[in-house]
């Protein structure tokens, strides 16, 4: 039998986790929060939880350590002393690391008694997002945050681990810096020192990262706060989030990818069982490379989720001169026509078609056209009109079987991608097509420098101004604008964006040019980007990174639809702590010293 210490220390001898059979007949001090209690007419069991689990207590009838325990609300925190007993066959817990034992108790001392809960803590049961946010340090107690905030330790401290052994080495880069004019909103900070002028916090690391490189670092990376003024989305916090942030010195666009795909699919194989019975698969690398043109025609999106197998196909010309007039007007006026497969719907009712054009309309859409197909027989309006023969010829030409449905995305292409990438995602989902049980990696590639505002006509910056053009200065001075590409890179997993990156323009010549096409005078980008054009002056190595989001990261590998579910003290929707009560107003003292006055926004 173990034999109990002469004096146990004051809060606990094990944690919540800990006992084991091996443990029966020691005196134990435990400490912790009391997560349920069952009281069985005479016999009181508790659960006491800590940070590493939870251990079964029993006070029996008459005891001092029942007295003392029934009456207390859940969540009281309190230090139990008592003996390891090996609980009956036919209440042993095996889901339960502690499901063997149980502590019978002596003593009990009341560390903090809990106020009436404005949330419960020992269920997973949905509860509102104002509540959960407000008191968050509630929320924090339930297993499943608990879990995810958890593996979010442990995923970063894997990527940076597996960055240093990758031969990067961390560097901290400012948080107070100058506002940049790209990009999005900036968070502003008067300076005391200064009266009327700013600060901003970074929006990412990128100038002083690309100035590491200049001044001769090679390879350098940092888990990288980064700050953006902008709208809350489920894939996006409001305010601030964090980044692996890297760059690389005499390396190509390929280069890059070599370096962070074994980090990634190394980081997600190591947490692919993460609350899972059986680990999810992980694309090993080399990830698949999708030029930007064909993630658009093929996947409708430049976020691609790999694990659909749909392609869709562009049909344009099948209805030039149709039978179908509403498809082959829009071919003759300049629109397009997608095809999206719907494989082995010869079983599905006429309703899922329709169920499909209807949902289409709920999204703002005119419409999505639609053929069936039942052992090589076809149905619907568009293949009455377009006939049995051309229509016979368009599944020739895409692959499509007997058996097989097909929907049809008609209009301008823009509009046309847009709708199909939609409709790809849901009949993929509605018949159950996408692989479960996947981490599907690829890259974006070859994205456009360029585009025209439609609006004005203008040429503009498409993606990243500070990327290097394919071709370089040559491609900049002899084609057409629209015509080039960029070494712009997304990588994506599941159809989620991680980051975006890009090899960098480091030659102050070809900055000058690839702004002037943009319509920027050499005055406006001085004016701008001095201080890494003086940089740039000084002698520049090619270089390149990127930088994917770990909140995105670690919301994939725990299975969350919302960033919010694995950053410890998010903000609301609005950008608010709900908590802490910020943003929130201050003394007329304080923006006093920084000559500052506020100014109510007019009434509309």
């Amino acid at each position: 039998m173990p034999s109990s210490p002469a004096r146990l220390p004051p809060y606990r001898t094990h944690h919540c986790a800990e006992l084991r059979l091996s443990h029966v007949g020691l005196t134990v001090r435990l400490s912790g929060w009391l997560h349920r209690r069952r009281d069985h007419g005479g016999l009181l069991f508790i659960d006491l939880r800590d940070h590493f689990g939870l251990t079964q207590l029993v006070a029996m009838a008459g005891s001092d350590a029942l007295a003392a325990l029934q009456h207390l609300r859940l969540e009281s925190v309190v230090t139990v002393t008592g003996e390891v007993v090996a609980r009956t066959p036919e209440t042993v817990n095996l889901a339960l690391p502690t499901g063997e034992i149980e502590v019978r108790v002596r003593e009990v001392e009341v560390q903090s008694e809990a106020a009436e809960l404005p949330m419960p803590v020992a269920t997973e049961a949905d509860y509102p997002e104002d509540i959960r946010l407000k008191y968050r340090f509630l929320d924090l107690r339930r297993e499943r945050l608990h879990q995810n905030i958890l593996l979010r330790s442990a995923v970063i401290a894997s990527l940076r681990r597996r960055m240093i052994d990758a031969g990067f080495t961390e560097f901290q880069t400012p948080i107070l810096t100058a506002s940049s004019p790209e990009g999005a909103r900036d968070f502003l900070v008067p300076s005391r020192l200064h009266p009327g002028k700013f600060y901003a916090l970074p929006q990412a690391p990128q100038m002083f990262k690309q100035l590491l490189m200049v001044a001769g670092f090679d390879r350098y990376f940092q888990i990288a706060p980064c700050f953006r003024d902008e709208d809350a989305r489920a894939d996006r916090s409001p305010g601030e989030f964090y980044q692996l942030d890297f760059e690389m010195s005499f390396v190509t666009q390929e280069d890059v990818f070599a370096a962070i795909e074994p980090v990634l699919a190394g980081v997600f194989e190591e947490f692919a069982g993460f609350r899972r019975a059986k680990p999810w698969e992980v694309t090993q690398p080399p990830f698949p490379r999708i030029p930007y043109a064909e993630a658009l025609l093929s996947y409708g999106s430049d976020k691609p989720d790999l694990r659909n197998p749909l392609i869709i196909r562009d049909v344009s010309d099948h209805f030039r001169g149709s039978g179908f007039s509403l498809f082959a007007r829009m071919v003759e006026t300049g629109g397009v026509v997608r095809a999206i497969p719907a494989p082995n719907t010869a079983g599905q009712s006429r309703k899922f078609f329709d169920d499909m054009n209807e949902w289409a309309r709920s999204e703002g859409f005119a419409g999505l056209g639609y053929v069936t197909c039942r052992g090589g027989v076809f149905g619907g309006p568009i293949a009455k009109n377009h006939g049995e023969a051309a229509m016979a010829a368009l599944y020739d030409a895409i692959g499509l079987g007997p058996d097989d449905g097909c929907f049809f995305a008609a209009g301008d292409e823009a509009q046309a991608v847009k709708l199909a990438g939609l409709a790809r995602t849901r009949i993929g989902t509605e018949l159950g097509l996408v692989e479960q049980g996947a981490f599907r990696f690829c890259w974006i590639v070859d994205f456009p420098m360029y585009e025209q505002n439609p609006d004005t006509g203008r040429i503009e910056f498409s993606h990243n101004p500070f990327s290097m053009p394919q071709g370089g200065l040559e491609a900049l001075e002899t084609k057409d604008p629209l015509s080039i590409l960029a070494y712009q890179y997304d990588i994506v997993c599941n159809g989620v964006e991680l980051s975006s990156g890009a090899i960098r323009n480091h030659r102050p010549d070809i900055m000058f040019k690839a702004f002037e096409i943009a319509g920027y005078s050499r005055a406006d980008v001085e004016r701008a980007f001095g201080g890494m054009l003086n940089a740039l002056r000084y002698g520049a190595p090619p270089h390149g990174g990127s930088a994917p989001g770990v909140d995105r990261i670690v919301m994939l590998l725990a299975d969350e639809p919302n960033l919010r579910e694995v950053v410890v003290f998010p903000m609301n929707q609005k950008a608010e702590d709900l908590m802490m009560g910020a943003p929130a107003p201050v003394s007329e003292r304080q923006l006093k010293e920084l000559s500052i006055r506020v100014v109510a926004p007019a009434r509309s």
